[in-house]
């Protein structure tokens, strides 16, 4: 069954990626906006789906947080074994490879900075969809100039029983500068 949401994922990610393109301009990070959506039914959010909801948010948050702090025993806790990421260069890491280039240097966060987040859940809170915007701080480039990415984000997570929520797929796009 993770399997199949995996696909449902790999899958929604083109269109969560045009979704994304249609997103409203992002608030300031102050005011993150946060968003559910409906049941895919058409009905209120279940539940278990809003709480889900607002779960994967906040590790969402701590996930970006963890990535500049190198808190590896978060990360290796966040991300599934059979997680798939695409950069927003094209390139594509598993969670060993992409953990790794974090502990070399060869991935260096300063700050992450969320600038909107939507988080969609399904399947009575096992299963959720995200994308939103984030700032990523880099250290300056040779020449000394600011090493500042926009990018926009979708994500995957599926809520494992014994390991609970795990990032399976990952994309992201950069943006052009502002």
């Amino acid at each position: 069954m993770k399997r199949s949401f995996a696909l449902l994922g790999l899958l929604a990610l083109p269109l969560l990626t045009f979704a994304q393109a249609t997103q409203p301009k992002p608030a300031p990070a102050s005011r993150a906006l946060v968003t559910t959506a409906p049941a895919p039914t058409g009905g209120p959010m279940s539940k278990k789906n809003a709480a889900a909801a607002q779960e994967v948010e906040k590790l969402e948050r701590q996930r970006f947080e963890a990535q500049v702090s190198k808190d590896y025993t978060f990360l290796e806790k966040a991300f599934a074994d059979d997680l798939v990421y695409t950069h927003s260069n094209g390139k594509q890491n598993g969670k060993p490879d992409y953990i790794q280039t974090i502990r070399d240097g060869k991935s260096v966060y300063d700050k992450i900075e969320v600038e909107n987040i939507n988080v969609r859940a399904y399947n009575d809170g096992t299963a959720a969809a995200v994308n939103g915007q984030i700032v990523i701080y880099q250290p300056n480039k040779p020449d000394g100039t600011p090493n500042v990415a926009h990018i926009k984000y979708v994500t995957m997570q599926i809520k494992d029983p014994k390991k609970g929520w795990q990032v399976v797929l990952w994309q992201s796009q950069k943006q052009p500068e502002k």
